[in-house]
């Protein structure tokens, strides 16, 4: 692929994930589809998936930001659901998927379409927590959607590599497959956890934010690198690494944590953005190789086995969700579940990029030369079964959710939980200032020791006064009025500064010293509560 072909998709995607974010449609679905009405337009280059740059490549950065974002405690919380859909459910998909292939596929051989199981098995649940943070689905939901997103790739890629090796005629085995894995999943979290502490206290040690930056952004691939070297999985090491130091990013700096996550925020959006779009991109790259399969039959194909992903999927979530509760201990510590919960997680078992890019890695030759048999065919029926259930379910899951009538996040509750941590920690910066200023070496003159504790008082009142009544003609709490004033008083002063530059009063460092204060004080009055 040439620089102008990945200049126009990188901006062609973001362009229309930009226009998605303004309509009702599912951004990744929009994405898909502008890509396969693009794929159609003359003089449109080929966007054949590079197996060699997908998984080392994209696969990384996609995963650690996820980690990042992900909670260690919740997932620690929901560590059996989360192990059973991403080890178990993708063993059990790739298994039933590959016999139902081998029988409604004629002449497909079992190891062939086993191969097609593994490929198909890990779903892809970006777009489908984007949809659950979108609706607000209960964050039990949406963690176990995260943490299976974040595993299942290893599982898939080990699973693949074992079928793939009996395809070829390398003498593969189940025991060996089993210990294949094994060794896979422990590595992956050995090596992770060899990297984890160092990278953490590199982090902590440089001290300038664009270093620790640029840090953050080789970390994932360093993982990956790292563990693929040793033959582990790169993908748990990524996963491993990235939990760690999301889980004591408070230990990092203020001005990293402000870069990185600007970084990151746009990173991630470029190559999901890219990711997407690609996928729509595929349909001509697949379809010129379907061959001498009539579309009428490749498309028979193709629905018998989305509905049979779609139904395995069920076929194995209800168990998983309702037998461990037979024991009284599972019970009495997670309670009552409904139906309604397993539903969503079985509806929500979308796939992405990593079927696409792990089946372009299919090799055109078996192990004594001949063509690898129906590779074709298992790329169209991997991108069929991708896109159907991007689109069916995709399409399908918001309404689905409303429908389901969740309950909804209690804001009050939420709000006042806030409220009492922001009351703790402010009576402990008062405590910790009193003893400062005790010390002669910490003397301040007394209307700037005032502003510490005006500062420290705002921070405290903010969160009660969400608590409180709204102004009856703007709606507007107390806080966000407060809020509103200052970003008028800041914007005053921004103006100015501009004014004075523009007639050469300042220079443009200035400039940018004094806006880059303003900027943090913005950023300090103005962060949302979440």
């Amino acid at each position: 692929m040439g620089v102008m072909p990945l200049l126009l998709l990188v901006a062609g995607s973001a362009a229309v994930a930009a226009a998605g974010r303004r309509v009702p449609v599912p951004v990744p679905l929009l994405l898909v589809a502008v890509g396969l009405a693009v794929s159609y337009v003359p003089g449109v280059p080929d966007y054949t998936l590079d197996p060699h740059i997908v998984l080392p490549l994209l696969l990384p950065p996609l995963l650690y930001t996820a980690a990042t974002d992900s909670s260690y405690l919740d997932l620690r919380a929901q560590v059996r659901p989360v192990a059973l859909l991403s080890v178990g459910y993708v063993l059990f998909a790739a298994f039933v998927v590959g016999c139902a292939a081998y029988l409604i596929v004629p002449g497909l051989p079992l190891t062939a379409a086993l191969v097609l199981g593994a490929v198909v098995a890990p779903p892809d649940a970006v777009a489908a927590t984007a949809v659950a943070r979108r609706v607000g689905l209960p964050s039990r939901i949406t963690t176990i959607l995260q943490g299976e997103s974040l595993v299942n790739d290893a599982t898939a890629i080990t699973a693949f590599r074992v079928a793939l090796a009996a395809a070829v005629g390398e003498g593969a085995t189940w025991a060996g497959g089993i210990l294949e894995f094994v060794i896979a999943a422990i590595g992956g979290v050995g090596v992770g956890m060899v990297l984890m502490v160092p990278l953490h206290w590199l982090r902590t040690h440089l001290r300038e934010a664009l270093l620790q930056n640029t840090l953050s952004l080789l970390i994932p691939f360093v993982a990956y690198a790292v563990a693929e070297q040793v033959h582990a999985s790169g993908v748990l090491a990524v996963v491993v690494v990235a939990l760690y130091l999301g889980h004591r990013a408070w230990e990092v700096d203020f001005a990293t944590r402000l870069q990185e996550e600007a970084v990151w925020k746009m990173v991630a959006f470029v190559l999901e953005s890219a990711v997407f779009a690609l996928i729509g991109l595929q349909l001509p790259v697949v379809l010129k190789g379907l061959g001498e399969y009539e579309g009428a039959e490749a498309a028979w194909y193709a629905i018998a086995l989305f509905l049979v992903v779609a139904v395995a999927r069920f076929v194995w979530v209800y168990p998983a969700s309702f037998l461990p509760r037979l024991s009284a201990r599972v019970r009495a510590r997670e309670g009552d579940l409904s139906w309604k919960g397993p539903f969503i997680i079985g509806w929500a078992g979308m796939r992405g990029v990593v079927s696409l890019a792990i089946a372009f890695s299919i090799p055109l030759t078996v192990h004594d030369g001949d063509p690898f048999p129906e590779r074709n065919l298992i790329l169209f029926l991997t991108f069929t079964t991708v896109i159907g259930t991007l689109v069916v379910q995709g399409v399908t899951l918001p309404p689905l959710i409303r429908l389901l009538k969740f309950p909804t996040r209690d804001v009050q509750t939420e709000t006042l939980a806030e409220a009492n941590a922001q009351a703790q920690a402010s009576r402990a910066a008062e405590r910790r200032l009193d003893e400062l200023l005790a010390d002669e070496r910490n003397a301040l003159p007394g209307p700037l020791a005032d502003r510490l504790r005006t500062v420290l008082e705002r921070r405290r009142n903010a969160v009660w006064e969400r608590l409180g009544q709204v102004n009856p003609v703007t709606g507007e709490t107390v806080d966000d009025t407060y809020r509103r004033l200052s970003r008028e008083m800041i914007s005053a002063e921004r103006d100015v500064f501009v004014r004075l530059r523009d007639g050469r009063y300042i220079d443009d460092e200035m400039l940018r010293t004094l806006l880059r204060r303003l900027d943090l004080e913005e950023a300090a009055a103005y962060r949302e509560a979440t």
